[in-house]
């Protein structure tokens, strides 16, 4: 008897685990503006109305926006050139460009649907137009990607496999850290093809790519020669996205 039941929690926990793969594997589906293959699990409707929702939720955590309008005109400005000249525009997203107060924090990011941040922090140690379009279209290269609505749904695959390794096997905790683990990996491939993607956007708005190289070395600088804190959970360290940066400078460049 006893013997069946741990069998009966194995095939329970076997079960758990298959669903989550099917439905994983049958969200696949090929991203338009990018070519690659995804699984996605929002659709855009739902991916906007969750960025939307937060957007307040993630001012208020930096300080809410910063007061110099004239600062968020020229962000809005720079981000719309980067959306008007290149295939963001053709994506369903509504893009809006903020600059939050947050004096001490390092960072840029996107959410799901076109909202995209970047604190007072960095972009006072940006120096020039052409920096600032590197940051923001490495953003908008998050949103045409649909990194957000991508690692959503490993996250689901993940939690999925966590409750059938606990129900199975009591191995839910370690399924869960393997989990965690492996969304992380996927976090810094998003970077890198942001990276590439917003190398394509400047060149396409007419701004000069290499202006990307100068922010990893702002970001590098900011650090005090450790790891950027903000961006250590997902982004590679700044050292190593240069040369990726630079490959795709040579790439759009001769296309």
């Amino acid at each position: 008897m006893k013997l069946g039941g741990r069998a009966l929690k194995l095939f329970l926990g076997i079960a758990i685990v298959a669903f989550g793969l099917i439905r994983y594997c049958g969200s696949q589906e090929e991203n338009p503006y990018t070519g690659r293959t995804q699984a996605i699990s929002l659709s855009t409707e739902e991916e906007i109305a969750i960025g939307l929702q937060n957007a307040p939720i993630m001012a208020d955590q930096h300080g809410g926006m910063h007061p110099d309008q004239q600062l968020q005109d020229f962000v809005a400005q720079v981000g719309k050139k980067l959306v008007d000249h290149t295939i963001a525009q053709e994506t369903p997203y509504q893009y809006e460009f903020h600059l939050l107060r947050d004096p001490k924090t390092v960072n840029a990011f996107a959410l799901p649907g076109g909202q995209i941040f970047i604190t007072y922090a960095l972009m006072e140690r940006l120096e020039n137009e052409d920096q600032l379009a590197g940051v923001l279209g490495h953003e908008i290269g998050h949103v045409v990607g649909r990194h957000a609505a991508e690692r959503i749904a490993q996250s689901e695959l993940a939690n999925t496999v966590a409750t059938g390794a606990e129900v199975g096997a009591d191995a839910g905790m370690l399924a869960s850290q393997l989990g965690q683990t492996l969304l992380l990996k996927n976090g810094r491939g998003d970077e890198l093809e942001s990276d590439a993607l917003g190398v394509k956007f400047m060149l396409e708005a007419g701004y000069n790519p290499e202006a990307m190289i100068e922010v990893m070395q702002i970001l590098k600088a900011a650090s005090g020669g450790q790891r950027v804190p903000e961006f250590q959970s997902s982004h590679p360290d700044p050292e190593n996205r240069i040369q990726k940066i630079k490959e795709a400078i040579e790439k759009y460049q001769n296309n």
